[in-house]
């Protein structure tokens, strides 16, 4: 564990210079499969997002730095000027655009419904819900489009894997939220417990992009244009490359 531990803070860790070079400070979730997480075999960051900044901040023409970051904490240490940029399944919402900037969308997508495989009920929206114990993830959109919903009980977590664990162990009834993830997660674990519900349409796909501190338009323009120069090739074969 105190390996563990150390190697973690390392992988923290910014080089001193990265910013002195023009570069940026990038924070990204260790537990955002198949976003962003980290690979225990080189003990660095990888997934979708992780490649689509390394993409894009190649294009544009300056360094970054990955940051490993909670995904609560991604906000607080992005205003605190701690990272510079933030590169994870964060989607836009009017709450955060009062705090921070969004680049142009890299990505969308929507959200998605699991239950236990014993449970054959259908559930074609999040009113289906109503009643049950639903588990989100804490900060997300998720949390409140399921109270939107009248969905009551909804009870937080830190990760979407802490919620999937729990739900297989029959402390919820229902898991909330990121598609992409929990199918990428319901694929790679080959878990028999639990099933991904088909059947739901979300009410809108969410915007995924990176994320800078207000006001910084000269940062905003140069991401922008590394955008529309290579969503249609690099990003979208990014995309594809991670099955999203």
């Amino acid at each position: 564990m105190a390996g563990l531990g150390a190697s973690l803070a390392g992988a923290c860790a910014a080089p001193p210079d990265v910013r002195a070079r023009g570069g940026l400070v990038v924070g990204s979730t260790a537990t955002g499969v198949p976003f962003s997480f980290l690979d225990v075999r080189t003990n660095s960051l990888t997934g979708a997002m992780v490649d689509i900044v390394e993409a894009v901040a190649a294009q544009a023409g300056f360094p970054v730095d990955l940051q490993v970051t909670a995904f609560s904490a991604l906000i607080p240490s992005l205003t605190a000027r701690k990272i510079d940029l933030i590169a994870a399944a964060m989607l836009r919402t009017p709450a955060r655009e009062a705090v921070v900037d969004f680049s142009d969308p890299v990505y969308a997508y929507g959200g998605g419904v699991v239950v236990r495989r014993e449970d054959r009920r259908a559930y074609p929206d999040l009113g289906r819900l109503a009643g049950l114990r639903v588990g989100a993830q804490v900060g997300s959109r998720f949390v409140e489009q399921l109270a939107t919903a009248g969905v009551r009980d909804v009870r937080t977590y830190d990760s979407l894997a802490d919620i999937l664990r729990d739900l297989r162990l029959g402390r919820l009834d229902a898991a909330y939220g990121d598609e992409p993830i929990i199918r990428y997660y319901l694929r790679v674990t080959r878990t028999e417990a639990l099933r991904l519900a088909t059947e739901f349409r979300p009410g809108e796909l969410e915007q995924v992009c990176l994320v800078m501190r207000k006001g910084e338009t000269a940062l905003a323009a140069r991401l922008n244009r590394a955008i529309a120069e290579i969503k249609a090739t690099r990003i979208a074969a990014i995309v594809q490359h991670w099955g999203l």
